[in-house]
């Protein structure tokens, strides 16, 4: 069954239901006060325009609009941000969210919720009775009517020519399947040296470090991190590999207006950098707040108390790996995302420990 448009199955059931109202009246004559009885030949001509307004409410169901929730959220305007955690997404989602008319929303996780059952749990239950089996288009359609609703209800005040830009790393193992959905949106993906990733992972999960602490303070629910850090390397090198591989998986077959940034290139020139993900996405917006989003957030403006080794604000460079993993790890790092780092970062794709 096709997931219909909420406001127009409203519309169809007023129409079907003014149809029966009217039938009613006309049956047991009118009420006391209502006046005269319809004659005959004005019943037949309102039996008529009923008739035709419920097929063309009938027609529009057909026509598929069921796909586009209520709201005036262009599927166009939506800016998905794919890649991983610890690629520098919160500082160019931060910057992307200050512009006139651009919202950010923050880590839905929707990639997550279809794309973690989808290519898990759900892979091998295919068929009508999988809930996200069958074939591409109605998984498609189902996923769709759902993120526009989401985001209607969550963001009412984007519409028009506004943009919403959906901050995705952590539900980037979904990016093929979000992407498939919504065909004609924006698409960034943001790419940063494994190595660099899995060192600021293990920094934030090692004793003391931000996640580890949000974890044993109750900000963070479920089983807490490892404590071995050659196990956080190993977890976070594969969490790499498979969220990166399935945002390349999703921006090679992208169709709509895509960009791939590296997180160097950004933080070597942020403001040109900015203007090609503006320009390259076709984008409106004013220079002059671009200049201004970026001087906002760089990392210079970033109170002390707030960065530094452990803490969510790092380092804010690229290269620390060198000095932060030991040989061993960044050789494990290497091998397990090896076809990544050869693609992205061909010219360093070897360290030390693998010479």
């Amino acid at each position: 069954m096709p997931v219909y448009r909420q406001n127009v199955l409203f519309e169809v059931a007023r129409g079907i239901k003014a149809f029966l109202n009217f039938e009613a009246g006309v049956t047991r004559g009118p009420a006391p006060g209502e006046g005269d009885s319809l004659t005959l030949e004005e019943a037949r001509k309102r039996l008529e325009d009923k008739n035709r307004q419920i097929s063309r409410l009938e027609e529009k169901v057909r026509e598929g609009r069921s796909s586009t929730p209520a709201g005036d959220l262009k599927p166009e305007n939506v800016v998905w941000m794919f890649g991983t955690a610890r690629v520098g997404s919160t500082w160019l989602g931060s910057m992307m969210d200050e512009p006139t008319g651009h919202t950010m929303w923050h880590e839905p996780l929707v990639g997550t919720l279809f794309g973690g059952f989808y290519y898990g749990r759900g892979s091998h239950r295919g068929g009508k009775h999988g809930i996200l089996g069958g074939p591409d288009d109605k998984r498609s359609r189902a996923i769709r009517a759902f993120i526009l609703a989401s985001a209607h209800e969550k963001f009412p005040e984007v519409s028009g020519d506004g943009y919403l830009v959906v901050k995705e790393p952590n539900g980037s193992n979904g990016a093929p399947l979000l992407a498939q959905a919504l065909p004609e949106s924006r698409m960034i993906f943001l790419v940063r040296d494994p190595r660099d990733v899995v060192s600021s992972n293990l920094s934030g999960k090692s004793e003391g470090g931000w996640t580890a602490e949000a974890y044993k303070r109750g900000r963070r629910k479920g089983a807490p991190p490892p404590s071995d850090p050659q196990t956080i390397v190993r977890q976070g090198a594969r969490k790499y590999l498979e969220f990166i591989g399935r945002s390349k998986e999703a921006f090679d077959a992208h169709e709509g207006p895509k960009i791939l940034v590296r997180y160097e290139e950004l933080r070597a020139d942020t403001l040109a950098t900015m203007k090609r993900i503006y320009s390259e996405l076709g984008m409106k917006v004013d220079e002059a707040e671009v200049e201004r989003a970026v001087e906002k957030h760089s990392w210079e403006n970033i109170p002390d108390e707030k960065k530094g080794d452990g803490k969510f604000y790092r380092k804010g460079a690229s290269g620390g790996w060198s000095e932060d993993l030991t040989p061993e790890q960044a050789k494990m790092v290497e091998e397990i995302t090896g076809p990544l780092l050869k693609e992205f970062y061909p010219e360093k794709q070897t360290s030390r420990a693998g010479v």
